[in-house]
Parts: structure tokens; C-alpha cells; sequence
């Protein structure tokens, strides 16, 4: 009952929001923001803001995914999906741990009808996502798989993509040993978050704030700390590239 009224409430208040034209709900909304900057201590108004904005990057996510019908718009804008496809070898067998909702494995299977793509994540949901988006398609050289990569004794393969999954791994050495047991694969292409992708993730150091793009990240890597971690599993990037406040590295296996 409780609930009900709540929603009901919510939804006059909507409704009486856009009866309010456009640039004046902006000018509200913008008059708020100046009014919490001019708080005598400067460092807890910026403190203030930069939470402020990361409940709106949430909100523009969010919308950006209802956007794409489930798919964020990044993936067609940054074209990111060909930096995997143009280092992988049509026939070569592909490990993409982490796949989420198998955009990246999708896109390679379409380009790449001689590999065959096993795209694996813990989500269930994601997982769903991808193989009713499969379906759809009807793409045969592809498999998708709900699970923690852990516990499969083994997926050969010949390359492994980690994609933006990294971040979230707190024992990533231990992680990229496992990953190499269980595919044996000589190829990694690896994606993560860019530490230096712009100055305010520095001053929200600085301010003693929490200064990762995710709730779940454990870590944002600089290419040198990039670098070190991997060399601890005789990974060596043989090519890098940072770009869209990423890192793009093809990894090979030194044996």
C-alpha cells in the first residue's frame, strides 16, 4: 500500500516536472549546483559536486543502455570491437572472459566465421542477454557460458580477450596464471580503464575521494603499472595504445 502511494506520488510529481519548460527545469537544476559550490570550504563543495556528477554519469548510462535497447552506444562510437577482431586470425579459437552481454564475441563471430568464440561470465542476466541475442542471429561458431572461469579445468584457446575485466580483479596475478592454465593461449588482448584519462581523476586523489569510474574497480592502471602486473605472468605487451581514457595492449606469452 505504502509502495503504491509512493509510485502514485512519483508519478504526479513527473508529470507536473515536464509542464515546466525545458531551459527553466535546466536553470533550476543549474541554480542548485551554484548554490552547493559557494559553501565556504571549497574542499567539501568539490567533494559535493563530484558526487553530484557521479550520480549523473549513473543517470546518462542508464538512459545511454535504454538508448541502444540494452546495447551502451559506446560500442558503435568508439568502435572498439574491431581492435579485437583485427588481432585475432580467422580460425584461431577465442576465450573472452568477461563478455557481459557478448557484444565484443558477437561482432568476432560475425567477422571471423572460421574461429569459434566462447564468450564466459558470472552474470546470469548478461548471459541470457547474449544467448537470446544469438539465437537471433544464428551464429554457430559462438558459445556462451554462465560461470566463474575458475572453475573449468580447461578452454583451449588461442587467444584470450579481457575486456574492461581486469579493474575488478583484486588478485590479478593469480587470475591471469589461472586464465593461462586453463586456455593456454599465447594472445591476450586486454582493455582497462586509463588512470590518466583526465586531470579529475588526479585532483579526486588529490581530495582524498574515491577517484575509480566504478563502484567494484580495484584498481585503474597507469601503461606502467599495466605493464609491471602483466610482466608478472610473462605477459609482454607487444602493442599499446591509449585511447576513449582506456588502454589497448595485444599481449603475448614469453615463454
Amino acid at each position: 500500500m505504502k509502495k503504491n502511494i509512493i509510485l502514485g506520488l512519483a508519478k504526479i510529481f513527473s508529470y507536473m516536472w515536464f509542464l515546466i519548460p525545458t531551459k527553466l527545469r535546466r536553470l533550476i537544476f543549474t541554480s542548485f549546483f551554484i548554490l552547493e559550490s559557494r559553501k565556504n570550504n571549497t574542499s567539501i563543495s568539490i567533494k559535493n559536486l563530484f558526487l553530484i556528477k557521479d550520480k549523473l554519469d549513473w543517470i546518462i548510462n542508464e538512459r545511454a543502455l535504454k538508448y541502444g535497447d540494452g546495447i551502451h552506444p559506446k560500442h558503435s562510437l568508439t568502435k572498439y570491437h574491431q581492435f579485437f577482431i583485427d588481432r585475432i586470425k580467422n580460425g584461431e579459437n577465442v576465450l573472452d572472459v568477461g563478455c557481459g552481454n557478448g557484444s565484443v564475441a558477437i561482432s568476432i563471430a560475425k567477422k571471423l566465421p572460421n574461429s569459434f568464440i566462447t564468450g564466459i561470465d558470472i552474470n546470469k542476466k548478461s548471459i541470457k542477454f547474449a544467448k537470446d541475442k544469438q539465437i537471433n542471429i544464428n551464429l554457430k561458431n559462438l558459445n556462451f557460458i554462465n560461470g566463474n572461469i575458475d572453475q573449468f579445468p580447461e578452454i583451449t584457446s588461442d587467444v584470450v580477450i579481457l575486456s574492461n575485466v581486469l579493474e575488478h580483479i583484486e588478485n590479478r596475478i593469480l587470475f591471469l596464471k589461472n586464465i593461462q592454465k586453463i586456455s593456454g593461449a599465447k594472445t591476450f588482448l586486454i582493455r582497462v580503464p586509463y588512470f590518466k584519462r583526465n586531470w579529475e581523476v588526479a585532483f579526486r586523489r588529490e581530495l582524498n575521494m574515491y577517484y575509480f569510474s566504478d563502484n567494484d574497480h580495484k584498481i585503474e592502471h597507469t601503461v606502467k603499472e599495466l605493464k609491471n602486473e602483466l610482466s608478472k605472468v610473462n605477459l609482454v605487451m607487444k602493442e599499446t595504445k591509449t585511447v576513449w581514457g582506456e588502454i589497448w595492449t595485444k599481449c603475448e606469452y614469453d615463454l
